[in-house]
């Protein structure tokens, strides 16, 4: 502490250039967190409309907030299948400490563009399932939580391009999520149709 204070004295030559820099950092500094904090405090914007028929079929998780209820998961994937009444069946699978593991929930449309949803493994518990980006060709998706706790990165396929896949994280980062919590599942077989 002596010598930062020391640093600063007025009769030390560098001082003036020396307080134009850690100036300049602490700027830079709260600069780039208001942004992250901007983007994170605007409500999360969705895709425009989905095509739930398209949107049908099975995701594979591409990569993921670490969640508990995924702890030890690999091979993850989910099938989704529409009902009569409109809404979806849901079947996680994934293969965790060496067994297969599969969850069956549904999910509810909750608005007119069909990019939020609400999806629910145990009564009376729903969580939102938000489109927040999607293939023209419904190749990928890119799912969160309008709290920003909760991103999959998913593909029609076990594996997806680092090309794409980066622009999907940058772009998740620009809605606020922290990407850096991203992790990606490892997919070494499908277990989809099991």
């Amino acid at each position: 502490m002596w010598t930062l204070a020391k640093l600063f004295e007025p009769g030390n030559r560098c001082c003036c250039m020396k307080k134009e820099i850690l100036a300049t950092s602490v700027v830079l500094g709260l600069g780039l967190t208001a942004l992250a904090l901007q983007a994170r405090c605007k409500p999360l914007e969705t895709v425009k409309y989905v095509e739930l028929k398209k949107y049908m079929g099975t995701w594979f998780e591409i990569a993921a907030f670490p969640q508990s209820f995924e702890k030890g998961c690999i091979c993850t994937s989910a099938t989704y299948g529409l009902t009569e009444d409109g809404s979806v069946i849901v079947k996680n699978r994934c293969i965790q400490n060496d067994k297969l593991k599969v969850t069956e929930g549904r999910a509810f449309v909750t608005d007119h563009t069909n990019a939020k949803l609400e999806v629910q493994f145990f009564w009376p518990i729903k969580g939102k399932y938000w489109i927040i980006d999607l293939a023209k060709d419904y190749s990928y998706a890119v799912v969160g939580h309008p709290n920003r706790n909760y991103l999959w990165i998913l593909s029609r396929r076990p594996t997806l391009d680092e090309q794409t896949y980066n622009e999907l994280v940058v772009r998740a980062a620009d809605k606020g999520f922290d990407v850096r919590n991203l992790v990606k599942t490892e997919q070494i077989a499908d277990v989809s149709s099991i």
